[in-house]
């Protein structure tokens, strides 16, 4: 299966569009637990163009009722991203210093629940900037968020 480029600059161009407002083509999951992980979804298939429609352990989004578990569960999308060997975006587990723009950072409390998923949207010298939803956000800093650890994961592309 060949691997293709993500393109970071048009999931940062998504999360930056939309990280204040809901698109009305994906279900707001605010009310249910959170939207965080399904709008970071919706940056990486931005970024990729491409979904793994594999029932359970797979990542898409057709409606409310027909989704894979990782589409919108904090923990389940990194499990996708980190053991994705089939179709869709892929990521390894990096320092923070080893991130780019379009990469995803998972928030960690009592040292091992992942509980929010962020996109990163610009890197400087003094900051890592990212967009989230159900705690809305465009560019803040990740310096100004409270958490034990993070699990950064830097997006390494895609597969058809």
């Amino acid at each position: 299966m060949n691997v293709y480029e993500y393109d970071r600059q048009s999931a940062v161009d998504y999360a930056l569009k939309w990280a204040k407002a809901r698109n009305p083509e994906f279900y707001n999951f605010d009310n249910l637990g959170g939207d965080c992980t399904n709008f970071v979804s919706q940056c990486l298939f931005a970024g990729s163009g491409i979904m793994n429609y594999t029932k359970t352990t797979g990542w898409y989004y057709k409606t409310l009722n027909s989704r894979a578990p990782a589409w919108s569960g904090v923990p389940f999308l990194y499990n996708f991203l980190v053991n994705n060997d089939g179709t869709g975006v892929f990521g390894e587990r990096k320092e923070l210093s080893k991130i780019k723009d379009g990469d995803v950072i998972f928030m960690v409390r009592n040292n091992i629940e992942l509980y929010h998923a962020v996109i990163v949207s610009r890197v400087t010298p003094n900051d890592v900037f990212v967009c989230s939803h159900t705690f809305d956000a465009i560019n803040r800093p990740l310096s100004t968020y409270l958490y034990q650890s993070i699990v950064p994961i830097r997006i390494l592309g895609f597969r058809k």
